[in-house]
C-alpha cells in the first residue's frame, strides 16, 4: 500500500529554515516510527514550507520525504490555496492509494480533502473548541482555522479521533469516524527513573490562558510553606502578551517556581527521569502528548478532568484528575500524590503498562493500516 502523509514540517512552524533536518511534531513522528517497522507499506511524507529547506529523499527505508515551497500568499489568508495546489500536483506524481492529513491546525487537513485521492484526516487540536476557549476574534488565526476545520471534517472520507471527546465533537459532521489514540516515541519507553531528592513537579505546555499555568501557581501557594517542592515550567511564552507577562511576574516572585523555556526530546526525557509528578492544568485539550510521554516514562500524572484527558487517565488508577477551575481541587490532587509516594508509584506503573499496550508506535501504525484498508474497500 502506498500512503501519503500530509503534515507540517516543524521548520515552518519555528521559521527555522536553516535547520538541515525535517521534523513533524511528536505525534506524527511517533506514527512514522511505527510505519518504518512495516515493510509492506510505502510512505510519502509531504510538507509545505514558505522558504526552501533541505529535503532528504528518504527519512527511513520505506519513507520518502517531499518538501514543497509555497510562498506566503498561498497560506492561511487564501484558505491555503497555494498549499492545496502544490500538494495536489505532487500527489499526482506519487499516485498514493490514500492520503492522510495530520491535523487541522494548518494546511494538512484542507489539502487532504482537495487531493483528488481517497483521504482521511486526524484531528489533533480540535481547533473549533480552541477558538471558543480563546474567544477568537473574526478573521484571527484561530477563527479562520476553526472554519477550515469544519470544512475538512465534512468533506473527508473519515476522521481519525484520538479520544471520545473528539469523536463527540466531529460525529455530527463526519461521514465516518475511528477512535485511535496517538503513538508515543519509543525513546520515552526507555526512560530509566532516578528521581531527585527534592520533590520536583513539571508543567509542560505553551504559556497560554487556556493552558491555565497562572491558576496552578496561585493554587499551590498555600502549601509551599509546609511541603517543599520545585515547580518547573516548559513551553513557549509570548513575553509581550498580558498572560505571558503575568506568568513571568508570578514565577519571578516565587523561588520554588522556574521557567525553563521550550524543551523536547532528550532534554524533556532527562527531566522526566528526575521528576516526581507531571501537572497539566489545561482548560481545553484533546490528547496532550505530554501526558502520554509522561506515562510511557513512568512519571505520575495529575491533570484536568476536561476534553480527552479522561480517555487517557482513569482517575485513581493511572493518575489523578481535577477540575481546572477549582484551585482547591487542583491543590488537593497534587498534594495527594506528593504525600503518598507508594500510591504515586503504583499509578505510574499502571500508566506505563497502559502506554506500552495502547500507544506503542507499532500498535498505532497497524491500527491506521486497518482504517486505510476499510476506506479503500468502501
Amino acid at each position: 500500500m502506498k500512503i501519503a502523509i500530509l503534515t507540517l514540517d516543524k521548520r515552518e512552524h519555528d521559521k527555522d529554515y536553516s535547520n538541515p533536518t525535517p521534523g513533524f511534531g511528536t505525534a506524527p513522528e511517533a506514527l512514522l516510527q511505527g510505519f518504518a517497522t512495516l515493510p509492506e507499506v510505502e510512505i510519502h511524507v509531504v510538507s509545505c514550507v514558505q522558504q526552501p529547506v533541505n529535503a532528504p529523499e528518504k527519512i527511513a527505508g520505506n519513507i520518502w520525504f517531499h518538501s514543497l515551497h509555497v510562498p506566503k500568499i498561498g497560506w492561511l489568508r487564501s484558505g491555503y490555496q497555494g498549499c492545496i495546489r502544490a500538494t495536489r500536483k505532487k500527489l499526482r506524481q506519487i499516485q498514493p492509494d490514500i492520503v492522510h492529513g495530520q491535523g487541522t491546525e494548518r494546511d494538512s487537513g484542507i489539502s487532504a480533502i482537495f487531493s483528488g485521492f481517497p483521504n482521511v484526516i486526524t484531528i489533533h487540536g480540535n481547533m473549533r473548541q480552541v477558538a471558543k476557549a480563546l474567544g477568537a476574534k473574526p478573521l484571527s488565526f484561530h477563527w479562520l482555522t476553526a472554519r477550515l476545520e469544519s470544512r475538512a471534517i465534512r468533506r473527508t472520507d473519515g476522521v481519525v479521533c484520538l479520544t471520545c471527546y473528539t469523536r463527540e465533537q466531529v460525529q455530527p459532521l463526519a461521514r465516518k469516524t475511528w477512535l485511535v489514540p496517538n503513538a508515543v516515541d519509543q525513546a520515552y519507553f526507555e526512560v530509566q527513573r532516578n528521581v531527585d531528592k527534592e520533590p520536583t513537579l513539571l508543567c509542560v505546555a505553551d504559556i497560554l490562558p487556556y493552558k491555565n499555568q497562572n491558576q496552578l501557581i496561585r493554587s499551590l501557594d498555600p502549601i509551599v510553606s509546609e511541603h517543599k517542592f520545585r515547580l518547573l515550567f516548559f513551553g513557549n511564552v509570548n513575553q509581550a502578551a498580558p498572560y505571558g507577562v503575568e506568568f513571568l511576574e508570578l514565577v519571578r516572585a516565587r523561588p520554588w517556581c522556574s521557567y525553563k523555556g521550550f524543551a523536547k526530546g532528550d532534554v524533556l526525557r532527562a527531566h522526566f527521569r528526575a521528576a516526581h509528578l507531571l501537572v497539566l492544568p489545561t482548560l481545553e485539550d484533546n490528547c496532550p502528548m505530554v501526558v502520554l510521554e509522561a506515562m510511557a516514562s513512568g512519571v505520575p500524572v495529575v491533570a484536568s478532568r476536561i476534553g480527552g484527558i479522561p480517555d487517557l487517565i482513569d482517575d485513581g488508577v493511572n493518575g489523578l484528575l481535577f477540575d481546572p477551575r477549582n484551585p482547591g481541587g487542583m491543590r488537593a490532587a497534587v498534594l495527594q500524590l506528593l504525600s503518598h509516594p507508594p500510591a504515586a508509584n503504583d499509578m505510574a506503573a499502571e500508566g506505563r503498562k497502559r502506554a506500552l499496550e495502547r500507544h506503542h508506535p507499532a500498535v498505532i501504525a497497524r491500527q491506521h493500516l486497518e482504517i486505510y484498508r476499510e476506506v479503500l474497500a468502501s
